[in-house]
């Protein structure tokens, strides 16, 4: 007696398999899901959304002062008078930071010249000098420029590192679910499986989505934060020097 195999189950079980694969969609994912799993979706928009308006508005934001620097800083500089410097300084756009620095520090030496003549070498004059004066408005601008710089940094760390830990959330619920939905119909096959474990993957897959972008936009504006507070402390430096002697220390 010869026994023949069913020819047609191969065929059965790709189109099994097949099924399986069209279970894991996005769409099928989103029909599923129950409210803990739409807070971790919604969570991870709102995450993604965040980080991805911050990182727009700190390039723009970065790449405006870069390409602004040099012309503020020289154009401070090659003024033979300090009335026109200032007035250049104040047509400067308000997000303009060593506009605001060098206007800081001007306006630090009105004041302590106009309280000390006041006082006629009285106690302002005893207690403060025009160097220290100078340096603390200084010191208060490019700390208050440097923070605007950080805007949006705290947003892109914690997306950072807290987005792939919101969609592992997601997966190891989304998971539990799967395995109690498998266990009441008890079908362990491929079908059965792989439709709603793929649901649960989708969410890692979000967390990263949101992450990744976030933690490389974080190091590159560090870096870039970086190197424009040393031109803050350059022009911070630079400024003490013009405004408490009168002339600019050149660097070799």
């Amino acid at each position: 007696m010869f026994f023949f195999q069913d020819a047609v189950s191969p065929a059965a079980g790709a189109n099994s398999a097949a099924a399986a694969m069209q279970q894991m969609g996005v769409g099928q994912f989103l029909r599923h899901e129950d409210p803990l799993g739409w807070v971790v979706v919604i969570t991870l928009c709102v995450m993604s959304v965040s980080s991805w308006y911050f990182i727009i508005a700190n390039a723009i934001r970065n790449s405006m002062v870069r390409s602004r620097a040099d012309r503020v800083i020289d154009g401070f500089w090659a003024n033979s008078s300090t009335q026109d410097a200032i007035r250049e300084l104040e047509a400067q756009p308000k997000s303009e930071p060593f506009s605001k620095i060098a206007l800081d520090a001007a306006s630090a030496v009105a004041h302590h010249q106009q309280a000390a003549a006041a006082a006629a070498g009285g106690r302002l004059a005893e207690s403060l000098s025009r160097s220290e004066f100078i340096d603390r408005a200084l010191r208060q601008a490019v700390d208050r420029e440097s923070l605007r710089l950080e805007g949006g940094m705290t947003l892109l760390a914690t997306v950072g590192s807290a987005a792939p830990f919101v969609g592992l959330l997601g997966t190891v619920w989304g998971i539990y679910h799967a395995l109690i939905r498998i266990s009441a119909s008890g079908n362990a096959s491929m079908e059965a499986v792989a439709g709603p474990v793929g649901e649960a993957l989708i969410m890692t897959a979000f967390g990263l989505f949101a992450a990744i972008p976030a933690v490389f936009a974080y190091n590159f504006f560090s870096r870039a934060n970086r190197l424009t507070y040393a031109r803050f402390d350059e022009f911070a430096h630079d400024l003490h020097d013009f405004f408490a002697t009168g002339s600019r220390v050149e660097s070799k």
